[in-house]
């Protein structure tokens, strides 16, 4: 049997500068459709780039017809002021995959690190380059943030293509033996 073919849209939200990327899922292995950026100045008005944010990722959609979208989830700071454009500028983005009919999942910058490369607390360029080493390519994109977007893509690709992947998540011992009983061993 043929394994189906999936396009993942990652989204790495920002108000002056969105990164996104596209791959394909063909079984197990992922390969680049695109990445890149939305420049947004920071003399356009804010709710003038959360339109154009919007335009954008709706483009994307229309263009590359992706199957679901993944998306990082905003980072706390200290700067109340920037968390709320940034949470903006990521419900914005949540809402036009949603208005196109995509399913929507949010992993914490962390996780995505984590599932990259190994590490939670990697920084931009250890991503990047285990990002060259999955999905074979070679070019460095001007700003890091495609090369986020694209992580949050693959980081989602692995999450699903886990052997965990549409388990129930147990909540306790209990529940999860009780979901798992094939996992006991008597002595």
């Amino acid at each position: 049997m043929a394994n189906k073919s999936k396009i993942i849209l990652g989204i790495d939200p920002g108000t002056l500068v969105m990164g996104y990327g596209l791959i394909q899922v063909q079984g197990k292995n992922a390969s680049l459709i695109k990445m890149d950026v939305l420049k947004l100045s920071n003399r356009k008005d804010h709710y003038e780039r959360l339109q154009l944010i919007h335009s954008c990722i709706n483009e994307l959609i229309l263009l590359h017809k992706p199957d679901c979208c993944a998306i990082e989830a905003p980072f706390f700071g200290k700067n109340v002021q920037s968390m709320l454009k940034l949470g903006r500028a990521q419900g914005v983005a949540i809402a036009t995959a949603m208005q196109a009919g995509l399913t929507v999942a949010e992993y914490s910058p962390k996780k995505v690190k984590q599932s990259i490369t190994g590490n939670g607390n990697a920084d931009k360029e250890q991503v990047w380059q285990m990002l060259q080493r999955i999905l074979t390519f070679s070019e460095r994109p001007d700003y890091l943030d495609a090369t986020d977007a694209l992580a949050v893509a693959v980081c989602h690709h692995f999450q699903e293509s886990s052997p965990l992947a549409g388990l129930p998540k147990a909540k306790g011992w209990e529940q999860f033996l009780q979901q798992h009983p094939h996992r006991i061993v008597s002595k």
